[in-house]
């Protein structure tokens, strides 16, 4: 599945910014997260409109694998989880709020060797130790509210 417009990040500035003043949170051998504080001023002007939503990229080096096949897919299983996650975020139990976090995920390249399942728990384990999944890998923001 195709990430939706209103969470990409997309634009040089953008990731330069991303890599600059994010914060960083190593999930063992396989990824790397990046969370930053959203800047609505480095979107684009026709993405401003959805400037509060929370947005995700993922950066697959050709280290990780030469076929861009193998790394279209790695990314659309990372999209995949991410929507997954959103539509938790979304549920009724959980009051709604403004995010404010912007995520480049970057693979490592360990990852071209690695199973889906292994990664994905990998990702989950990288979300969990940014605050984003509490104990029982329930979605949740790290102020305690919804992202959606």
């Amino acid at each position: 599945m195709v990430l939706p417009q209103r969470h990409r990040l997309r634009g040089k500035k953008l990731f330069d910014y991303l890599y600059q003043k994010s914060r960083l949170y190593h999930g063992g051998s396989l990824l790397v997260l990046r969370v930053a504080t959203a800047n609505p001023l480095l979107l684009r002007s026709n993405e401003k409109a959805a400037a509060s939503e929370f947005r995700l990229a993922v950066v697959i080096s050709s280290k990780v694998s030469k076929r861009a096949v193998v790394r279209n897919r790695l990314r659309r299983q990372f999209h995949q989880a991410f929507v997954d996650m959103c539509k938790n975020w979304e549920n009724p139990g959980h009051p709604s709020l403004q995010p404010q976090s912007w995520l480049l995920l970057s693979l490592k390249p360990e990852a071209g060797s690695a199973s889906c399942i292994d990664l994905l728990r990998e990702w989950q384990a990288v979300l969990h130790q940014a605050g984003f999944l509490d104990d029982n890998c329930t979605s949740h923001h790290p102020a305690g509210r919804s992202l959606l």
